[in-house]
């Protein structure tokens, strides 16, 4: 080893003696192979879809809320796969079997970049949420509603040809199917928060699908779509600004009718309200004065009243007027007699109390 390196600056003619410990070292340096570093960096071509991650790629998607932190979003999903079941039976006249693949987060600029195309995109608009979500039809599933719509043969393969735009009846076809599927997506949610989809409109190219930026989190939604032998994947993206103003709605653990809500309380609730006792106050008259005089009010001094013996007087509970009646004498009690019917504040407050 020391002939095998010269001294080029030196005046010696001698090699240099390398240290023991240092040829060791060169002699035990070791290089990565390309799985260990997929591994260090947490990417696994042969396993994309695993929900556990590792190294950098881990460190980056930490940033990324989970939708397990929206179990009610599994619900509406699952309401979903229901109805687009039934729906699509009936869109397609065919025995059509939906079921949801996963629920998924992830960069709304990632997911752009895995389109496989050729695919129809279509952008809705959640009208009550005044934001927009993707929903993306693949090209397996597009030949095959349109060989299902068209009378195409069973237990033939869906023709594909490849390298051609869509055509219109495609896109009709596609556009249709797109409707029903927001319209199951509409009831799915309705038992959360009433929300209206409408499609905005229809694109090939991701790059004119954009509705949120590249960096922005959103909740993907697989499904899938079999016909028999055909079939193909529905892909669900709601971004995350679609969904906050419904946020604290999907962080319940539960649905049910009447969501976080006890009858039994309720009626408790009601019962003690109705036996609670509360201050009727007679008001004859009101009037507005200046704080100088009231400052200036001696013993003896009279307040004339804008009320005569046949006025009403106003009942109140606290700042709510209740009715009006007329002042008399009872035995050796001053008595009002109610003249009028509820007001319309005070029928409001009973109708809560119901």
């Amino acid at each position: 080893m020391a002939d095998e390196f010269e001294n080029s600056g030196g005046d010696d003619e001698g090699g240099w003696d390398l240290d023991p410990a240092a040829e060791g070292a060169i002699g035990s340096e070791r290089i990565l192979n390309q799985d260990e570093i997929d591994s260090l960096l947490g990417f696994d071509l042969s396993d994309e879809e695993a929900a556990e991650r590792s190294g950098i790629r881990a460190i980056i998607n930490s940033a990324l809320v989970s939708y397990e932190r929206l179990p009610m979003l599994e619900i509406v999903f699952d309401r979903l796969v229901r109805y687009m079941t039934t729906s699509l039976r009936n869109f397609t006249s065919d025995n059509v079997e939906v079921s949801l693949d996963n629920i998924s987060s992830i960069r709304f600029g990632d997911y752009l970049n895995s389109i496989p195309l050729p695919a129809i995109l279509s952008v809705f608009k959640a009208e009550e949420l005044e934001n927009y979500g993707l929903l993306t039809v693949d090209s397996n599933l597009i030949y095959s509603i349109v060989d299902v719509l068209l009378g195409g043969r069973r237990g033939t393969a869906a023709m594909r040809i490849e390298g051609r735009p869509y055509t219109t009846i495609e896109r009709v076809l596609v556009q249709r199917m797109v409707e029903v599927v927001l319209a199951d997506a509409q009831l799915a949610f309705e038992p959360l928060t009433p929300v209206s989809f409408t499609l905005d409109r229809l694109e090939t190219n991701p790059r004119f699908a954009a509705i949120a930026r590249p960096a922005n989190a959103a909740i993907l939604v697989k499904l899938r779509v079999d016909m028999e032998d055909r079939g193909g994947r529905i892909e669900l993206l709601l971004p995350y600004a679609t969904l906050e103003p419904i946020r604290k709605m999907l962080l319940q653990q539960f649905m049910g009718e009447k969501f976080g809500r006890d009858n039994i309380w309720e009626g408790h609730l009601a019962t003690e309200l109705w036996t609670t006792q509360i201050d009727i106050r007679a008001i004859l008259d009101e009037q507005q004065i200046s704080l100088k005089e009231v400052l200036n009010l001696e013993v003896g001094q009279t307040i004339m009243l804008n009320a005569t013996p046949d006025s009403l007087v106003e009942l109140r509970a606290g700042q709510i007027p209740l009715t009006q009646g007329r002042m008399g004498r009872r035995n050796h009690h001053i008595a009002v007699r109610v003249e009028a019917p509820l007001s319309p504040k005070a029928r409001q407050a009973v109708q809560r109390l119901k």
